[in-house]
């Protein structure tokens, strides 16, 4: 299997640095938030090796749980009431420290957002999104990091920028109402006060995926499925966000649909980059950054990181795999914990890890790595503190 287990892991050479260990895992969807994983993680080394330093450094990909790591950083919590994807409001929140602010954008348009679970393809929108911008700048940030994921809309962005004070009319002269399948009627935009609220504040958009606006690999083609959105509905979601970009394009003076990352979030992205003067990078750089993880991990005997399932796509971006690279680049060894470990050996050593832990593997049957999985992540915490650390 992909975890090193009994006489194989024992067979694995411990580190003889002197240090601390750094605990470091996203979250394990579905069973395990990222701080409860590094505090059970945590937990089991400190009882494996009583007398190791063990620091707990959950951290997001920049998608749900960014503002949960920012928080556990140290970022003070503010909480706020805005608009919910279908308009309903909804308690969220955004975390703040001295001029830097992080806005999670699941927090006000998520999929869990949504009122009883019920989707609203063509009409949801990211008016709360921009809510939650708006009360960070009220807050007295100059510094907004905007993590994107598990959007419920595909309105390119529109509403937050509306909610920022842009306009967005029809041949009329009337406000467009919240969702994709208005943007087809867009003719024009009014810039408003958003370009002074905004002077002299930087964004920068935490992003995993490189998905362009439009086309085959755009926000509706691929996301939209996700967000209820039937055939129809995504033909008209593309005509929508093809408007779109296009009067923004002549608005603006460039074109930015190709963008990598410009499809993400149901085209947050785009409008981010548009018309916020964004700059887009990957989210778990800019989250490890953000979360100070360079000073945390100088002097480490070892990095644990983790997530619910180390596979193919950890490869692509993904919390554990920049961790991975982190760690190593501060020539530091690094373990990963997994709900499953899909990967085989050889990849994920190439990856940089010198072990991984599946939860799955460590109980009696498979399934418990998804109904014991705190306790599972504790035995994971000793064994590899058995393995790993020769004190």
């Amino acid at each position: 299997m992909a975890r090193p287990s009994g006489s194989e892991a024992h067979a694995m050479p411990a580190t003889t640095r002197q240090g601390h260990v750094v605990v470091a895992p996203d979250k394990f969807k579905g069973t395990l938030e990222a701080a409860e994983a590094a505090a059970r993680i945590a937990a089991g080394i400190r009882r494996a090796a009583p007398g190791v330093e063990v620091r707990e450094l959950p951290v997001a990909d920049g998608g749900e749980g960014t503002l949960a790591a920012a928080l556990a950083a140290g970022f003070a919590r503010v909480p706020v009431k805005v608009a919910g994807p279908t308009g309903v409001p909804v308690d969220a929140a955004l975390a703040v420290r001295g001029d830097t602010a992080v806005v999670e954008l699941a927090q006000a348009a998520g999929l869990a957002r949504l009122p009883g679970g019920r989707t609203a393809p063509l009409t949801a929108g990211s008016y709360g999104v921009g809510e939650l911008i708006g009360r960070a700048l009220d807050h007295g940030a100059r510094r907004i990091v905007l993590g994107l994921g598990g959007s419920a809309s595909t309105d390119g962005g529109a509403g937050l920028l509306q909610a920022l004070g842009v306009s967005l009319l029809d041949g009329d002269g009337v406000e467009l109402p919240p969702g994709g399948a208005a943007l087809r009627r867009l003719a024009r935009i009014d810039s408003g006060p958003s370009a002074r609220i905004l002077e002299g504040v930087e964004v920068v958009v935490a992003c995993d995926v490189d998905n362009p606006l439009l086309g085959p690999r755009g926000a509706a083609a691929v996301y939209g499925p996700q967000k209820g959105a039937s055939g129809a509905d995504l033909v008209v979601l593309e005509e929508g966000l093809t408007r779109f970009a296009d009067v923004v394009g002549a608005t603006v003076g460039r074109d930015v649909r190709d963008a990598p990352g410009a499809g993400a979030a149901g085209g947050v992205g785009f409008a981010a980059l548009a018309l916020l003067g964004a700059a887009m990078r990957p989210g778990i750089e800019l989250l490890l950054d953000l979360l100070g993880f360079d000073a945390e991990v100088r002097g480490a005997a070892l990095v644990v990181t983790g997530e619910g399932c180390l596979d193919a796509q950890t490869l692509h971006g993904k919390a554990p795999a920049g961790v991975a690279a982190a760690a190593v680049r501060a020539g530091v060894p690094v373990a990963a914990v997994a709900g499953r470990v899909e990967l085989s050996e050889r990849e994920w050593r190439a990856a940089g890890f010198v072990a991984a832990y599946a939860l799955g593997e460590l109980g009696a049957s498979p399934a418990e790595g998804l109904t014991r999985a705190g306790e599972l992540a504790e035995v994971a915490g000793e064994r590899l503190a058995a393995d790993l650390l020769n004190r």
